[in-house]
């Protein structure tokens, strides 16, 4: 993957704000669920924290979750659709728990196996790589989507392995800035939100989309 980026570019990563899967940890892959009124009050929060950028690009995956924040947010009029920012499809798993695919497959590891009748860690790489493809040409961008698919877009910002991203944790309405450092691609901030620290303190739940 190529390592040129614009001079001083700062992408902004904005994981939607919770949904009722988000809370029970359920694999939220294409299932097409909204917000729940917490997340949408998180939301509206975010975009205060948004303001301080001048967005040249807005990027936002089709699904509902994704939209929702990025309307909340206040930049929907800008907003275009991506349809390689929808999350990991995840098949067969899709609105299941960890806890429940391990009753049944012990030693599954999503990053490692996938998901039957769904996408592999690299499937999702190729779709992330597309997208950094255009990022990498702007100055400014946000991106709405989703868990997985964002940890994977930061691992391979900075040419790291589809994989990698399980390293990166990732709570609902948070930021992560990726940007550039002497023409090389760097992640300047992660999993910036008033949910991750406590997240941290519960275990560091696995993103669930």
């Amino acid at each position: 993957m190529s390592t040129d980026v614009a001079a001083g570019a700062e992408i902004v990563l904005v994981r939607h704000a919770e949904t009722a899967w988000s809370i029970t940890g359920q694999h939220t892959g294409r299932t097409d669920i909204p917000l729940t009124d917490r997340g949408r009050v998180a939301a509206v929060a975010l975009g205060e924290r948004l303001r301080s950028w001048d967005f040249r690009l807005v990027l936002v995956s089709p699904l509902a979750r994704a939209r929702e924040t990025c309307e909340l947010c206040g930049l929907s009029a800008q907003a275009q659709v991506r349809a390689d920012l929808l999350e990991w499809d995840y098949g067969d798993y899709d609105g299941l728990s960890t806890a429940q695919i391990h009753a049944e497959r012990p030693d599954w590891n999503l990053w490692r196996d996938g998901c039957p009748g769904g996408e592999s860690a690299s499937d999702v790489g190729a779709r992330a790589d597309r997208v950094i493809a255009e990022l990498a040409a702007a100055s400014t961008a946000v991106v709405f989507s989703h868990g997985h698919l964002l940890r994977v877009l930061g691992g391979r910002w900075i040419g790291c392995a589809a994989t990698h991203g399980a390293r990166l944790g990732l709570s609902t309405g948070a930021l992560c800035v990726l940007g550039e450092e002497h023409r090389r691609r760097i992640i300047r901030s992660w999993n910036d939100s008033p949910t991750s620290a406590a997240a941290a303190a519960a275990g560091g739940r696995d993103a669930l989309a």
